[in-house]
């Protein structure tokens, strides 16, 4: 007997007709949006779908994704979120109106070509559940074929004709309460009118100007938003930062805001108003109703258009603003994560302090801690010659190459300390001397982490190594901290803290990837950000590796419990064993090319480890020649470039600023003094440069380079070493400005920068007390002193906290 299959039902044919046409409408959306095929996006849609991590469809995948890099593809990520919560909204508001049975062609086609979420919702408005309203009351009572007649004919007397809609039993009682509905009728339907409301958005979006106010009796408390207490600007003009400043200030009930449309227009009819009356015919050429009708749609507009536009647009605004300001913080975290390590050597910390005496810590090549000690230089005890005696002593015995300086209180002066004690020691075993931002440090100290990684060591002390080790490896330690004080970012603690934890725990696996870890020293909260381990996973590792030893080979991660075929898949090419029994587990090779790898090997007639490094011979290998069913073009490039620099680190060599001695507090710093120091945060309006005087300055963007900058950050990042001159110095505000703009034009900006204007969130953000993170203003004047402990902190450190220790599923 012939076995038949039955045919997919049409119901079911229907669904995957619709799901297939969703997701090619969807691709092709993102493919535009990126630059690329999408072929390339479905490709990396259906990775992702499997569990696949950017990082290892960046590195791993490139044949399959077209060779879609590690930006794309977080664009690409974030992006396939928000079009597939669109579907879902398209596809629950279809459903919605079919089930009212209101649902028409040209329903559904608009439905379907709406692509945002705000033109679906104002598809939907006139179908959406909602309150018995007055529309709603007065259509119970008759009264829409009144609106109905009026509307169609001007030349009707409203009055008279709504003497026949009169009944007391409906709650009608005179022509007043009849045309008051009819009206309530008409404006709900004018302002659930999808085109006309879209029209009058993009109207407002052209023509809308944002207003603040100083509620009264504020100013006082208000100081800090004087900039905003009278002040207006375009909708479409105004920058993230001042507009996130005016939210705060009216979250903070210092400022009144609004969204103000043609308010100065001296025209009898407002254009929105005419906007309106034009959608249906509504002209005043003195017929009876024609008055009547022209006030519904002035009413229409102020009681109900332009109320509901403006929470729109401001709730655009505000989505707009935090977009930015999440990507600065990523941007700046990035640079922070990927700033160059000092290398493996034995470092001194110093957590600089004056009464409680500077804690000090030395950890060995690989971080561990080995020594500490208390000493106290300062006040009140003043003990110079003991705590030279101490340093010294423990830089010989423990071949200390680097000393790592806090930048907090007593830094400069620690500094000086260290920079007498190392003019005793010969040049030739000489250790440098680096100061080192220590935000975060305090924090970690006190951790569970470092309680587990230090059990026996003081709290204090326990902030010394993490400054030692932070020079060492600043991305092997930040991982560890639950960052409050980590101010990279602007107004950082204001915005979406769910979007921005996903950006930044985007920010902190891309860094890792992109760099690699020993696998046999990582901590668990470094293993944790790596491919495909979670948090449980990653500890799990660390539990194998501290039970059995040592990892010898990169296929013994499939021993460690609960790590599966899927997990080592996503991780093992981002794991580095030195010295172990495979050479090739010391590269960035993944193990599933490893044939593809010693294939090439054998073609130059060599072993792996004598041609590892060997360019010479590699270089004048063809690629396509390697090409096979399973590996392309990309993954064989990417493995002669791996074997030609082995375990290659993508930071930037390290160096350090020259602070100029003599210029350690605010007092110092002189209008004209060049100095060297180095960025600390970079914003929209510019960049926070340390120079050495606990409070940072401000290059403004204007003041960057000579040619003009749209975005600081394609001028500099944090970290980068620059060369800045002091343009004016506020000592009451503790502001400064500077320029990095050549010297021949220094003098015409000296006076160009003097002109304060409204700026964005000055500093460094939620910083550790050097930077503004209260400051709703920070324009070209330079940033204002921050307590260290604005309460609006805890929520982006929660955030960054989030971000950092999320447990992956």
């Amino acid at each position: 007997m012939t076995s038949v299959t039955a045919p997919e039902p049409t119901s079911q044919k229907s669904a995957n007709t619709l799901a297939a046409e969703t997701a090619l409408r969807i691709a092709r959306k993102i493919a535009d949006e990126i630059g690329c095929q999408a072929g390339q996006v479905n490709a990396t849609v259906h990775l992702l779908d499997e569990g696949s991590t950017v990082p290892f469809i960046a590195r791993y995948r490139k044949e399959a994704t077209g060779g879609l890099d590690d930006s794309q593809l977080r664009k690409l990520e974030e992006r396939l979120i928000y079009l597939r919560e669109l579907e879902d909204r398209r596809g629950a508001i279809t459903r919605s109106i079919d089930e009212q049975g209101k649902m028409t062609e040209a329903l559904a086609a608009s439905i379907q070509a709406a692509e945002t979420k705000s033109q679906l919702e104002d598809i939907y408005l006139p179908f959406k559940k909602k309150r018995r309203t007055k529309a709603q009351i007065a259509r119970e009572a008759g009264l829409e074929p009144l609106a109905d007649l009026l509307l169609a004919d001007p030349g009707k007397t409203p009055e008279t004709e709504a003497a026949g809609f009169i009944d007391d039993a409906k709650g009608v009682a005179d022509t007043k309460a009849a045309l008051d509905g009819a009206r309530q009728i008409l404006m709900e339907r004018f302002a659930e009118n999808a085109e006309l409301v879209g029209r009058l958005r993009r109207y407002i979006e052209t023509r809308g100007v944002v207003q603040s106010k100083l509620i009264d009796g504020m100013g006082d408390k208000g100081a800090k938003f004087a900039d905003y207490f009278e002040y207006s600007e375009s909708w479409s003009k105004i920058p993230s930062h001042r507009a996130l400043a005016l939210f705060r200030g009216r979250n903070e009930g210092i400022l009144s805001v609004d969204l103000a449309v043609d308010a100065d227009d001296p025209a009898p009819i407002l254009p929105a108003v005419k906007m309106v009356a034009d959608t249906y015919g509504i002209v005043d050429q003195g017929r009876p109703a024609d008055k009547w009708l022209m006030d519904v749609a002035r009413f229409a507009w102020k009681v109900k258009l332009a109320l509901h536009l403006e929470l729109d647009l401001m709730g655009v605004l505000r989505d707009k603003a935090e977009e930015e300001a999440i990507q600065v913080f990523a941007k700046n975290l990035k640079d922070l994560l990927l700033a160059a390590p000092a290398g493996s050597k034995a470092t001194l910390g110093l957590d600089p302090g004056i009464r409680t005496g500077v804690k000090v810590a030395v950890v060995d090549e690989t971080g561990k801690l080995i020594d500490t000690a208390t000493i106290y230089p300062f006040q009140p005890r003043n003990d110079l010659a003991g705590s030279r005696n101490t340093l010294l002593a423990l830089i010989a015995k423990h071949k200390v190459g680097l000393i790592a300086i806090g930048n907090g209180t007593a830094s400069r002066e620690t500094d000086k300390l260290t920079g007498d004690v190392l003019a005793d020691i010969p040049a030739a075993q000489r250790p440098v001397k680096v100061i080192v931002n220590e935000a975060g440090a305090s924090v970690y100290s006190a951790s569970e982490l470092a309680a587990k990684e230090m059990p026996d060591v003081d709290v204090s002390l326990r902030g010394a190594a993490s400054i030692a080790r932070r020079l060492q490896d600043p991305l092997a330690e930040l991982v560890k901290i639950e960052p409050k004080s980590i101010g990279v970012g602007q107004y950082q603690h204001d915005v979406n803290q769910t979007k921005l934890a996903r950006a930044l725990d985007a920010v902190v696996e891309d860094a890792v990837n992109a760099v690699g870890v020993d696998l046999n020293t990582a901590s668990s909260a470094l293993l944790s950000r790596i491919s495909g381990l979670s948090d449980s996973l990653a500890k799990a590792v660390v539990e194998h590796r501290d039970t059995i030893g040592r990892f010898d080979k990169r296929s013994q991660l499939k021993d460690v419990p609960r790590l599966g075929a899927k997990a080592f898949e996503l991780c093992a090419g981002f794991l580095r064993i030195n010295e172990g029994t495979e050479p090739l587990d010391s590269s960035s090779v993944h193990p599933e090319a490893y044939p593809l790898a010693k294939r090439i090997v054998k073609a130059c007639g060599r072993d792996v480890p004598h041609l590892m490094g060997d360019s010479g011979i590699l270089q004048n290998l063809e690629p396509k020649d390697f090409i096979d069913e399973k590996f392309g073009l990309p993954t064989v490039k990417d493995i002669l470039s791996e074997l030609e620099k082995p375990g290659r680190d993508p930071r930037p060599e390290f160096k350090t600023a020259a602070l100029q001695d003599g210029v350690e507090e605010i007092l110092d710093l002189k209008p004209g003094m060049k100095l060297e120091g180095t960025v600390t945060n970079v914003t929209n309006f510019g960049a926070f440069v340390d120079v050495g005087v606990h409070q940072d300055g401000l290059v403004h963007v204007s003041q960057l380079a000579d040619k003009f900058v749209g975005d600081p950050h394609t001028v500099v990042k944090a970290g980068d070493i620059v060369k800045v001159t002091i343009l004016e110095v506020d000592i009451p505000r503790k502001r400064i400005s500077m320029t990095m703009k050549s010297q021949a034009d220094y003098q015409g900006q000296k006076e160009r920068t003097a002109q304060n204007r409204p700026g964005g969130a000055g500093g460094k953000g939620s910083g550790g007390g050097r930077g503004p993170g209260n400051a709703p203003h920070g324009g070209k004047g330079g940033p204002q002193k921050s307590s260290g402990n604005d309460g609006g902190n805890n929520a982006m450190a929660a955030a960054l906290a989030a971000a950092m220790n999320k447990k992956r599923k």
